[in-house]
């Protein structure tokens, strides 16, 4: 796989295209800001320090392809991805989520991404560590006494070997057998961590949306109160993965995690800020209007986006180089109503292109997670071969748009809907079919989608 950091803007377009139809000036616009990193990890500091990202708002109506743009980005870079709704985040000092705790999310997200890379990096020694622990349980310390935590399946086991056998001997025998997976179904006891049970108070400070001190009294709690060891009886493959966890864990510095998910978060974290102009300004406001609060959060998020540091439980975060990609569909609002200091820091202002049918057909079938190719997989699971001609998808697609003309447009989602009604009954009998093969025309499409487009009021709720 090529390094996302060498890959040129033409070729992330190109990566893009296989997830998403069209919106060819958004792609064009997030593949410039993701190499943009790169570029600016090249120049050499101080400099460097003062090339901020050119942050990016998405305008265009919802099912248009804004999210999966940002999250197809985020797997393309292999970076720290949060999606959030700026709509769930109120003013500092009202109950609920205040707009820092998307980079403790974020944080943590970094944190997870590089621990699982370092558990990779160890995955060989820890399997051979997991194994060897595992070989303790399963022979004896003593031909007489069993080892804490050998039932008597083990003992059977080892006894049934040539007597006198070499200890050595009968270690290296068991290695073979359990790699063999010829002792997968016998039972050992292993000593596991039990999780610390959830204390009220915490959660008491969670609802109130007081996210540092939980953190910190979480974090007390574990230091008070660490977790306990539970013995559980469990069979031979299973203890290996249990096994091979804690080893991976044991061999991982967290501290060197820590390290490198901060620097992560800050030089290549990207915020995806959803349904941005939810917080906009719509005109004059009293006290007590939500006018008020919608203001307060974008005084709120201004610092984050232009430059804070952040208390997190792994350390102190900045958020001057995290690249913020907003949305939003701005259908009773304008990208003006928003405050003109927040205005400034999304710099990269892109109008994604409502679709039509041509773009719906395309979805269906173009893309390396199309719609179609799902169903097809699912239902051969049930030993169904599903095919689709192209009068049939053409049809879908321009049902699709009809729908979305009458009805809420909810863009390429609708066809969502359209799939599940189209395959409702072969879904239902799949399992009790004989025939395995199972073609949907045009005809068939019309016929079980006729009586919901004919009634309006039947296929806004339906469809």
């Amino acid at each position: 796989m090529t390094n996302p950091e060498l890959q040129t803007p033409r070729e992330i377009v190109q990566a893009l295209d296989r997830y998403i139809i069209g919106q060819a000036g958004a792609k064009r616009s997030v593949a410039i800001a993701l190499r943009n990193r790169w570029r600016r990890q090249q120049v050499e500091p101080p400099l460097r320090d003062e090339i901020a990202p050119k942050n990016i708002i998405m305008i265009g109506p919802t099912g248009v392809g804004k999210t999966e743009i940002a999250r197809r980005l985020a797997q393309l870079a292999r970076s720290p991805f949060l999606k959030v709704e700026a709509s769930k985040f109120t003013e500092v000092g009202y109950v609920g989520r205040d707009v820092e705790s998307m980079i403790r999310d974020l944080t943590q997200l970094a944190v997870n991404m590089v621990s699982r890379e370092e558990e990779e990096r160890v995955a060989a020694r820890a399997a051979a560590a997991a194994e060897e622990r595992l070989l303790d349980l399963l022979l004896p310390a003593a031909p007489s006494r069993p080892p804490a935590g050998a039932g008597e399946e083990n003992v059977f086991l080892l006894d049934s070997g040539q007597e006198g056998a070499d200890r050595s001997q009968t270690r290296e025998t068991l290695r073979r057998m359990l790699r063999e997976g010829r002792l997968d179904d016998r039972l050992v006891e292993v000593d596991t961590a039990e999780s610390p049970a959830a204390n009220p108070m915490v959660e008491v400070f969670s609802v109130s949306g007081m996210e540092e001190m939980q953190n910190s009294l979480k974090d007390a709690f574990s230091r008070f109160f660490p977790a306990r060891k539970a013995r559980r009886r469990v069979k031979v493959a299973e203890a290996l993965e249990i096994l091979r966890k804690e080893e991976a864990q044991r061999l991982v510095d967290m501290e060197s995690v820590t390290e490198k998910a901060i620097r992560r978060t800050e030089q290549s974290g990207i915020i995806f800020l959803d349904e941005i102009d939810k917080i906009a300004s719509r005109g004059g406001s009293g006290s007590g209007s939500p006018e008020v609060s919608r203001e307060g959060v974008q005084r709120d998020l201004l610092p984050i986006v232009e430059g804070a540091t952040v208390n997190t439980k792994y350390g102190p975060v900045r958020t001057d180089h995290i690249l913020f990609i907003a949305s939003g569909a701005f259908h009773l609002s304008k990208p003006s109503d928003l405050a003109p200091e927040l205005q400034g820091r999304f710099p990269i202002r892109v109008e994604l292109d409502a679709l039509g049918e041509e773009e719906f057909f395309r979805i269906l079938t173009e893309p390396q997670n199309a719609l179609i190719r799902q169903y097809t997989a699912l239902l051969a699971t049930e030993g169904i071969e599903l095919e689709f001609t192209t009068d049939a998808i053409r049809e879908m697609a321009r049902v699709a748009v009809q729908v979305n003309q009458k009805t809420e447009d909810i863009g390429a989602r609708r066809l969502h809907t359209i799939m599940e009604r189209v395959l409702d009954e072969i879904s239902f009998t799949a399992p009790e079919r004989e025939d395995g093969r199972f073609t949907v025309t045009a005809e068939y499409v019309r016929e079980h989608l006729a009586e919901l487009l004919d009634n309006e009021d039947l296929s806004r709720y339906i469809l």
